[in-house]
């Protein structure tokens, strides 16, 4: 198994070519870019909320307990709170994370469960995809696409080396197949996390339809003196 700082190193060179990538060919802004190679290093990393070391989870739970409230922002300051109200709910967010959601993921979570597999990879996407509130719907997809790459980095590299490459053959270990998986010997693991991904494929969809009604209302005409 890949250690902490192998996947944030891998992570983080996946974060720069992706980044790269998104500005030199796709036409992203140079912000866009940064914001895609630092979302895949953290992509790189999410999987390993579910370890039993202390690390890991402690360092994760502080970075989503910062990284969440700015995600939401924009929705925050889109609402009708006051200028404390909004202040006080945003510290409440983080300590929630930092602090209480920690304990309860690592009591509900197993290490290498579902939380290291194909449909948690892409529940993480759609979540930040869901999060991020930017009228530009090409940048949500780009984070969420850019969190998927960085995970299944993670997912990637656990597998690789579970593999012993020495000598003419090779032998795995009692870790392969554990990563890359789309199944758990956990029923009830593997069915919540298939109802979780079907909600928030749902609601991706929905969001994603109802962008570009409002687009197309905005681009079209709507009388005969728009068009004069």
């Amino acid at each position: 198994m890949a250690s902490y700082r192998g996947h944030l190193a891998f992570a983080s060179a996946l974060g720069f070519v992706t980044g790269g990538v998104a500005v030199s060919m796709c036409g992203f802004s140079a912000t866009a870019g940064v914001m895609a190679a630092v979302i895949v290093t953290i992509g790189g990393l999410l999987p390993d909320l579910d370890s039993q070391s202390g690390v890991p989870v402690r360092e994760l739970f502080g970075l989503a307990a910062v990284f969440v409230p700015l995600l939401l922002l924009q929705r925050i300051s889109d609402s009708t709170l006051s200028a404390d109200e909004k202040f006080l709910f945003m510290g409440g967010m983080y300590a929630t994370i930092r602090y209480g959601l920690s304990r309860v993921f690592k009591r509900m979570t197993v290490h290498r469960g579902m939380f290291h597999s194909i449909p948690a990879m892409l529940i993480a996407g759609e979540l930040i995809f869901l999060a991020y509130q930017n009228p530009v719907l090409r940048i949500r997809v780009l984070l969420g696409v850019a969190t998927m790459i960085g995970f299944f980095s993670h997912l990637l590299l656990d597998e690789i080396y579970s593999v012993d490459f020495r000598g003419l053959t090779f032998k795995p270990n009692h870790y392969a197949g554990s990563a890359i998986k789309f199944w758990s010997p956990s029923f009830y693991a593997s069915t919540l996390t298939w109802i979780v991904l079907g909600l928030l494929s749902w609601a991706s969809w929905a969001e994603f339809v109802h962008h570009t009604e409002v687009l197309r209302a905005n681009l079209l005409p709507t009388s005969l003196h728009d068009i004069m």
